[in-house]
């Protein structure tokens, strides 16, 4: 059986190295991308099983990354959480609208993390 795989989406690097050990050691495959053009790219390379998304990123920020995720019919069933540090609630209503199937704020206990990811991957 193949590993899923699971693209995480941060710009922050010590983050994205620490999701990455975290995500890998629970045997998921990860592809690692510090910006919002990067992720489309990777996502049009191959498809990931689940995309881990923070907003705040260089260029184009994750709300327009999950929109774009969302609004294609190839990438629209692809489960998209949102990890990130903007935990009001208007940030939260603009996740649900562009699309974010999970929002997760910053600080993140790693558990529950995992368990979102289970979660959506069982299914």
């Amino acid at each position: 059986m193949s590993k899923q795989k699971i693209l995480i989406v941060e710009d922050e690097e010590s983050l994205l190295k620490l999701e990455s050990i975290l995500l890998t050691s629970k045997g998921y495959a990860v592809r690692g991308v510090s910006n919002g053009q990067a992720a489309l790219d990777a996502i049009a390379e191959e498809l990931p099983d689940l995309v881990l998304l923070d907003i705040m990123l260089p260029e184009m920020d994750g709300f327009e990354v999950c929109r774009r995720i969302k609004s294609h019919e190839s990438t629209r069933n692809i489960p998209v959480i949102m990890l990130t540090a903007k935990k009001s609630r208007e940030d939260m209503a603009r996740g649900e609208t562009v699309g974010a199937d999970w929002y997760i704020t910053k600080p993140f206990k790693s558990a529950m993390v995992i368990e979102t990811i289970q979660r959506f991957l069982a299914k």
